[in-house]
Formats: C-alpha cells, sequence, structure tokens
C-alpha cells in the first residue's frame, strides 16, 4: 500500500503538467454556467448552491416546488471518474431518503432504478444524463441535460402522483 506521501508526490506530478488544473477549471465553468442557465429557464424552481466535491462529484440541486414541498430535490451530478452526467431524485435528509425508498420499493419503476438504502448513497433514484459529454460544445450539452433533467423531473413526478402516494 502507497503512503499519503507517495499519493502527493503523484498528485504534485501531475499538476505540475498544468492539464489537470486547466480540465478542473473548464468543468467547474461549465457547471456554473449550467446551474445559471436552468435558474434563468425555471424561475420556479429552487436552485441550490453549486457543490464542488473532492474530484469526486460535483452538483447542484434543482427543484420544482412539486417535489420541494415532498422534502425531495433533483440533484445533477456530474461524476469526475467516469466523466458522465447524471440526474438523481433525492431526499432532504437521509431519513426521508430511506422513507421514499421504502415506499417506492413495491412499485414498478420503468427505465430508473431504485437506489438502497446503503451508507454512501444520496440518492433514491438515478438516471445517466450524458454518457459521454462534449465539453468543446457547451450549449449544446447544455440543452441535452436540460432536456433529460426535465423529462426526469416529469418522469418522478408522474410516478408520486401515483394512487397510493401518500409520504
Amino acid at each position: 500500500m502507497e503512503s499519503i506521501n507517495e499519493y502527493i508526490m503523484e498528485y504534485t506530478a501531475q499538476l505540475r503538467k498544468g492539464q489537470i488544473q486547466k480540465a478542473y477549471k473548464g468543468i467547474m465553468t461549465f457547471m456554473s454556467e449550467l446551474r445559471s442557465y436552468l435558474e434563468r429557464e425555471y424561475p420556479d424552481c429552487t436552485v441550490g448552491s453549486l457543490y464542488f466535491g473532492y474530484m469526486d462529484m460535483t452538483y447542484f440541486a434543482f427543484t420544482p416546488t412539486d417535489l420541494k414541498n415532498k422534502k425531495l430535490k433533483i440533484a445533477v451530478v456530474y461524476l469526475h471518474e467516469k466523466n458522465v452526467f447524471e440526474v438523481w431524485l433525492a431526499g432532504n435528509n437521509r431519513k426521508i431518503q430511506a422513507e421514499y425508498i421504502t415506499l417506492m420499493s413495491s412499485e414498478n419503476m420503468g427505465k430508473y432504478k431504485l437506489s438502497q438504502v446503503i451508507p454512501g448513497v444520496d440518492s433514491i433514484i438515478e438516471s445517466i444524463l450524458v454518457e459521454k459529454p462534449d465539453f468543446d460544445h457547451p450549449e449544446a450539452l447544455m440543452k441535452q441535460i436540460e432536456k433529460k433533467t426535465i423529462a426526469f423531473v416529469k418522469d418522478i413526478i408522474s410516478i408520486l402522483d401515483g394512487p397510493q402516494r401518500v409520504l
């Protein structure tokens, strides 16, 4: 097993090349612009602060009133290691998350997979938005993420408004 010093030496060597900083800045700039774009386009939704993460994930909440009233939120997430965008249905806290997972466990989720209540899982439902993002065309990427996020939101609201939803 390598020591923390060995990891930091490798980290420093990679930083000296300069590519990591440029990539990270590009991702953060894109996420900030995406957040602002969605906030402008959907004024009825609550848009949370950008969470920069630990180079594992970067995300922000994008929550329609229908979900906010149910103590739920939508997270638009970039997963650094996978280079993929996902959208998650999440609870305002782990208790709410667990309640919704239990409530929805007997439901047909269609194309979506229900998360499990286990440590480290921050979602109720996750869905891939973009598997191979093209950051060289940010406007097109934003539109792609917007379209799929809105479709996900509509699907989730439809699932939650099913006949026996009482939470």
